[in-house]
């Protein structure tokens, strides 16, 4: 059976679209900011959803998405409690795709096997484990696959081949390429550098890829939605939740008039 990762990016190459993919981290600045504005980020036009577990050693992410670990983990907010939201939004919307991203140890404090049952059981689609590479984790992709979830893989400028093929024999959903070396919200965006990544990867990987880090407005979103298959913007709408932490009622009409600028500079870059 297709899973809704696939069905959405089959669906949008039918009508010739990139996917607009905003991270937000589960809990941040409250938890019950989370769930509503996952909803209202699908009214914006946004395809799929990253939703960010909190943990207390953030090491892949920059200061602003720390920082939103931070704010979560103050209201203690749990695998647990994410794998909650994740129900709570499918109970309104079974069609929109979420992707977990996080990392190892809050899955193997739950267990491998808990946590997969769970999760597909919550609606997760697919996890990406930032600290869990192909060749590290045999079990857990194991246990993840056997329960229907798709396996999201980072893969870098720094990405050799041999890396790249390993990634293109677990991975399933999509592949997130970090389009600058270092911490995510970090570097300037080379428009030309990710082309040419992306040349080797597609060669080797049938899955389409998401490109992320340093998409920080509509111009740079709509570069990158000219040579990828989704658009994923972290940081830049974080870093508007940061602003508006102590009014998160206006949290969610900011988020979303950013990203419908997004999804229309997408748009228009498709356009022929």
């Amino acid at each position: 059976m297709m899973g809704r990762i696939t069905q959405r990016f089959e669906a949008l190459k039918g009508q010739s679209k990139t996917a607009l993919i905003p991270f937000i981290t589960a809990g941040d600045p409250r938890p019950p900011v989370t769930v509503p504005l996952m909803h209202a980020m699908v009214a914006a036009g946004v395809d799929l959803i990253e939703l960010g577990v909190p943990f207390s050693d953030p090491m892949a992410d920059g200061p602003v998405i720390q920082r939103s670990s931070e704010r979560a983990l103050e209201h203690r907010v749990s695998l647990l409690d994410v794998l909650g939201m994740v129900r709570e939004f499918r109970a309104q919307d079974a069609r929109t795709p979420v992707v977990l991203m996080g990392y190892l140890n809050p899955i193997e404090v739950m267990g491998y096997d808990r946590f997969a049952a769970q999760a597909g059981d919550a609606g997760v689609d697919g996890v990406l484990v930032v600290d869990a590479p192909p060749e590290e984790s045999h079990e857990l992709v194991g246990i993840l696959r056997a329960a229907g979830l798709d396996l999201i893989y980072l893969l870098a400028p720094t990405s050799t081949e041999e890396r790249i093929a390993k990634v293109a024999e677990v991975a399933s959903g999509f592949v997130y390429y970090v389009s600058i070396k270092g911490v995510t919200g970090s570097g300037h965006l080379d428009v030309d550098q990710v082309v040419a990544k992306l040349k080797p990867i597609r060669r080797m990987i049938r899955l389409p890829v998401g490109v992320g880090f340093g998409i920080r407005d509509a111009a740079s979103a709509a570069r990158i939605a000219r040579v990828a298959d989704a658009v994923i913007v972290g940081s830049a709408t974080v870093r508007r939740m940061e602003d508006l932490a102590d009014m998160p009622q206006r949290i969610p009409d900011t988020v979303c008039d950013f990203l419908s600028g997004l999804r229309a500079a997408i748009d228009a870059a498709g356009d022929p």
